[in-house]
């Protein structure tokens, strides 16, 4: 097992090299660089900079050297823990989303929980009652789940939480904690506000990782070894989560490699109707204005989360199958 282990982590360690050179190529794409948006803002409030002015600030922060280069002093800071420096902020890029970045966590973390608290027992309900009312219900749920964005589920809570309770729906805390410094206060205030959002960034994957889990059920509820189980005189639930739903479990498990990202990135436009102090309109904001570092962190720890999410897959799948642990062990 520990030589599967390393093979993966090794893996893992060589993707998220690659991630950060596709993620700043990508990011300098685009035409002209942050001093060109940051000159078309001031024409456009209709201040001026002159060429010689542009060309200081480009060499302040290091745009007028070869990508390669840039790369390369970027990745010295990052292995150091510094991400360098914020061109739109002007300051460091970890004070700028350090805590939102915290919260993002946080509220990944909790989407994807509200994934599996509700797609496993329907999953398993769906498979074993096919064909019924409920069955059929639940499909419908999901295929609407699927269907319409997040950001649309949103907008319509937020609708029915102004008409019909006369309160916001929106944020992540109370106003009294909003700027507050962090206490258990402040964390029981987040754990009130929590779960709407959660819920909101959860039912999309709620919808698809069910459909997953019923497929999968399905094939090993028509197996020879359940049918034996049953004949032996075991009751049928038992034997169900016994045998059959630990098999099922195995594609199941492996969603959490794109669920994680999934939920991250679903969340910049859920943030920006919700105004949650996650990363998303600090993404977004950056990416317009072409802040290098700043989008550059963002969407390099996107990544790093679909790598993280793929290696804890891994590690629930040799816990959960001990075929996966007796080939690796070879």
């Amino acid at each position: 097992m520990l030589p599967y282990l390393a093979r993966r982590l090794m893996l893992a360690v060589m993707t998220c090299v690659f991630i950060s050179i596709a993620t700043f190529t990508i990011i300098q794409l685009p035409p002209g660089d942050y001093i060109t948006s940051y000159v078309a803002n001031m024409a456009a409030s209709g201040s001026t900079m002159t060429n010689q002015e542009a060309e200081v600030l480009r060499r302040q922060y290091g745009l007028d050297e070869p990508m390669p280069v840039q790369y390369l002093r970027w990745m010295a800071l990052v292995v150091q823990g510094d991400f360098g420096r914020s061109m739109e902020w002007n300051r460091p890029v970890y004070d700028v989303i350090g805590e939102r970045m915290l919260l993002t966590f946080v509220v990944s973390a909790a989407a994807v929980l509200t994934t599996w608290l509700l797609a496993l027992p329907i999953g398993i309900y769906t498979a074993v009652r096919q064909h019924s009312v409920a069955d059929y219900v639940f499909t419908l749920l999901g295929f609407i789940g699927l269907a319409v964005p997040s950001f649309l589920i949103a907008l319509v809570l937020m609708y029915l939480g102004f008409r019909y309770l006369g309160t916001s729906v929106g944020g992540l805390f109370s106003p009294a904690y909003a700027e507050a410094p962090w206490s258990w206060a402040r964390v029981g205030d987040l754990a009130w506000h929590l779960p709407l959002p959660a819920l909101i960034l959860g039912l999309g994957s709620t919808a698809q990782v069910m459909r997953v889990m019923r497929a999968n059920l399905l094939d090993e509820l028509r197996k020879p070894y359940l049918v034996t189980a049953l004949a032996r005189g075991m009751p049928m639930w038992r034997a169900i989560l016994k045998y059959p739903v630990r098999v099922a479990l195995n594609p199941f498990v492996s969603t959490v490699g794109y669920i994680l990202p999934y939920v991250v990135s679903g969340s910049v436009i859920v943030s920006l109707v919700l105004g949650l102090p996650t990363v998303g309109p600090v993404l977004f904001k950056s990416l317009v204005a072409q802040d290098l570092f700043l989008a550059g962190t963002i969407v390099l720890m996107l990544g790093v989360l679909t790598v993280v999410g793929t290696f804890l897959s891994d590690l629930l799948l040799i816990a959960i199958d001990p075929r996966i642990r007796l080939g690796g062990s070879r």
